[in-house]
C-alpha cells in the first residue's frame, strides 16, 4: 500500500527526453512522480493524482516562446487547488516572465537545461509548503469543527428564577472581553456556564481551552500553561505550545483555581497583566490574545484571604462574578433536569420511553443533592440502567443512604450534620482521613462529632 503522505510530483513538458530526465532524477528523491506531455490532460490527472508539486513547462506549443500558455496552465492548477506549488520551467528565462508567473502564484521558477541538485532541492522546498499548507488547513478546519462543537445549543437545563439570572447574566457579559469568575459548590455546572460563555462571546469561532488548574504541580506549571523549547529539560523532545498558545484567539478556561500555590498564581498573574508568555528555555516573549474564565467551589470572599491567594491576581480574574446557585436552591428544576438527562441516557442504553412517578419526583425534589447537578446526573444514569418496564423507581435512583429514600426537606443542622457524616463513612468505607476531607472537618473535630452522634465504622 502506497504511504498517503508520499509527497507526490507531477510533470508537464511537451519533450519527451525532458520528462525522461525529470523522472530519472526526481525518482531517486520521490517515490510518487508521475509525468504528461499533454497539459490538457491536467483536468482528470490533478483529482486523480492530486500532486504536491507541478513542474509546469512554459511553452507546448511549436514557435510559442511567450509563456502564456504555461500561464493558463499555472492558473487552472491553482485554480483547482492553491495549494499545489507550480514551478515554472522554461529554456529562455526571461526575468520578466518568471517575476509574472511568481506574481500568478507560481512558487519557483527553473530554466532549462537544470542543474539536477537544484531541481531536487527547489521540488523538495516546495513539496514541503505544499504538505504544510494541507497541515495548516486541516488544523483549521479541525479547531473550526471543535468550535462548532461548542457553539452548538447549549445543555442548560432550568427554568427557575435563580437560575433563569445566572443565564441572563452570562448573557449580558459574554458578549465582552470582560475576564469572568464562575463560582459555586462541585457539581454546579461552572464548566457548562463556562462554555455558554464562550459559545455566546465574539471569540466562539476560536478555541475553547480548559485546564484543571488545581492539578496543575508548580513543577509542571509552566511547561503545561506556556510551553516548552526541544531540549528544555530531559523530557522535552520537541517544541510545544502551551494552554496559553492554543487558545489563542479564543477563551482559556481554569477550573479551580482557588487550588493554585503561591508562586504559581504570580506565573499567571505575570501573563495576564504582560498578555505574553515566554516558553521553557525559549528567549523570545510571544503575545497572546485570550478571554480568561476562571472557575472555583469556595466563594470570592473565601479567596480574599491574601494568605491562600493573592489580592491582585483576585482583582484580574474577577472583573464579574457569576455564582451558580446549588441544586437544593433550585428543586423545581429537578423534573427537567432528570428528563433531560433520560433522555441522553435513554438513547444511549437504548431505553428511549422510561417514566418517573409524580410520588418519586416528590421524593427526588426533597432531597438536598449534596452532590448537585453531577449527582442527580449519575443517579438518573443508573436509574436508566437499572429499570424495569419502563419505569425509574426510587430505589433505581439509589440516593441517600444505600439506596434508601432520599431524607426530607430537614433544616436541623445536627440532623443534617449527623446524616451528612453518616453518609460521607459510609461512602468512604470507614477512612477517616476521606471522610474528615470530604465533610470539611478536621480530624480531631471529625473524632468528637462521631463519638456525639454514636457513630463508628461497623456502621461504615
Amino acid at each position: 500500500m502506497s504511504d498517503p503522505n508520499a509527497q507526490r510530483i507531477l510533470v508537464v513538458d511537451d519533450d519527451q527526453d525532458v520528462l525522461l530526465s525529470a523522472q530519472v532524477i526526481l525518482k531517486a528523491a520521490f517515490p510518487a512522480v508521475r509525468c504528461l506531455s499533454n497539459p490538457g490532460q491536467l483536468k482528470d490527472e490533478l483529482p486523480d493524482f492530486y500532486p504536491d508539486v507541478v513542474l509546469l513547462d512554459m511553452n507546448f506549443t511549436r514557435g510559442m516562446v511567450g509563456g502564456d500558455e504555461g500561464l493558463y496552465w499555472l492558473d487552472f492548477i491553482k485554480q483547482f487547488d492553491p495549494r499545489i506549488q507550480v514551478v515554472m520551467c522554461t529554456a529562455y528565462g526571461e526575468v520578466d516572465l518568471a517575476v509574472q508567473a511568481i506574481k500568478l502564484g507560481a512558487a519557483d521558477f527553473v530554466q532549462k537545461p537544470w542543474l539536477n541538485e537544484k531541481l531536487v532541492a527547489t521540488v523538495k522546498a516546495c513539496a514541503r509548503l505544499a504538505q504544510s499548507e494541507r497541515e495548516i488547513d486541516r488544523l483549521r478546519t479541525t479547531r473550526q469543527e471543535l468550535g462548532n462543537a461548542t457553539n452548538k445549543s447549549s445543555e442548560l437545563v432550568g427554568e427557575s428564577a435563580n437560575f433563569r439570572a445566572v443565564l441572563e447574566l452570562v448573557k449580558r457579559v459574554a458578549g465582552t472581553d470582560a475576564n469572568i469568575l464562575i463560582t459555586g459548590e462541585n457539581g454546579t455546572g461552572k464548566e457548562l456556564i463556562a462554555q455558554e460563555i464562550h459559545r455566546c462571546s465574539s471569540r466562539a469561532h476560536g478555541p475553547l481551552v480548559s485546564v484543571d488548574a488545581g492539578a496543575l504541580s508548580p513543577s509542571l506549571f509552566e511547561s503545561e500553561m506556556f510551553g516548552h523549547v526541544k531540549g528544555a529539560f530531559t523530557d522535552a523532545k520537541s517544541d510545544k505550545p502551551g494552554k496559553f498558545e492554543l487558545a489563542a484567539d479564543g477563551t482559556l478556561f481554569l477550573d479551580e483555581i482557588g487550588n493554585l500555590d503561591l508562586d504559581i498564581q504570580a506565573k499567571l498573574l505575570r501573563a495576564l497583566e504582560s498578555r505574553t508568555v515566554t516558553r521553557v528555555g525559549g528567549t523570545r516573549p510571544m503575545h497572546v490574545d485570550i478571554r480568561l474564565i476562571c472557575a472555583t467551589n469556595v466563594s470570592a470572599r473565601q479567596l480574599a484571604d491574601p494568605f491562600h491567594f493573592r489580592q491582585d491576581l483576585l482583582y484580574r480574574i474577577n472583573t464579574v462574578e457569576v455564582t451558580l446557585p446549588p441544586l437544593r436552591e433550585r428543586q423545581e428544576d429537578i423534573p427537567l433536569l432528570i428528563k433531560h438527562f433520560q433522555t441522553v441516557y435513554g438513547r444511549k442504553y437504548d431505553k428511549p420511553d422510561t417514566q418517573v412517578s409524580r410520588e418519586t419526583l416528590k421524593q427526588l425534589m426533597a432531597y438536598r443533592w449534596p452532590g448537585n447537578i453531577r449527582e442527580l446526573k449519575h443517579a438518573t444514569e443508573r436509574a436508566v440502567i437499572l429499570a424495569q418496564n419502563g419505569e425509574l423507581k426510587l430505589s433505581d435512583f439509589m440516593t441517600g443512604t444505600h439506596g434508601s429514600p432520599p431524607e426530607s426537606d430537614d433544616l436541623n443542622l445536627e440532623s443534617l450534620e449527623q446524616k451528612t457524616i453518616l453518609r460521607a463513612m459510609q461512602q468512604y468505607r470507614g477512612n477517616l482521613t476521606q471522610v474528615a476531607k470530604a465533610v470539611g472537618l478536621g480530624r480531631t473535630t471529625l473524632y468528637r462529632k462521631l463519638e456525639k452522634y454514636g457513630i463508628d465504622n461497623k456502621q461504615a
